[in-house]
């Protein structure tokens, strides 16, 4: 399995489709199929934003996976961060009202 092979793999992992990804990485589609296909390498930036957005970078690079800590958060948390992060100011202050007017209806 070659690096875009492995991409593609925590791409499918993290649940997203190419467009979604390349979006998330700043890349075009054109850019994350050329990445996935293997006609192209991502560079040190793209990768840098795909770990910080739950992308396990050393299995995309070598094949090995890293080793997560018992406090890590799961890839699907970190997409979630990763959203979270691109949205307003504003819109992630409403998300959060709304995520802890849910949580307390659920403790009751």
């Amino acid at each position: 399995m070659n690096i875009g092979e492995r991409l593609k793999e925590e791409r499918k992992r993290l649940g997203l489709n190419q467009t979604e990804f390349a979006v998330l990485l700043g890349a075009s589609k054109t850019s994350q199929f050329n990445y996935e296909k293997g006609d192209r390498s991502p560079d040190a930036t793209y990768l840098a934003l795909a770990a910080e957005h739950g992308v396990d970078v050393l299995y995309v690079i070598t094949g090995e996976r890293a080793l997560q800590s018992a406090d890590s958060i799961s890839a699907r948390e970190a997409a979630m961060l990763g959203f979270f992060r691109q949205l307003p100011d504003g819109e992630q202050a409403n998300l959060v009202r709304t995520a802890s007017a849910l949580a307390a209806t659920l403790d009751q």
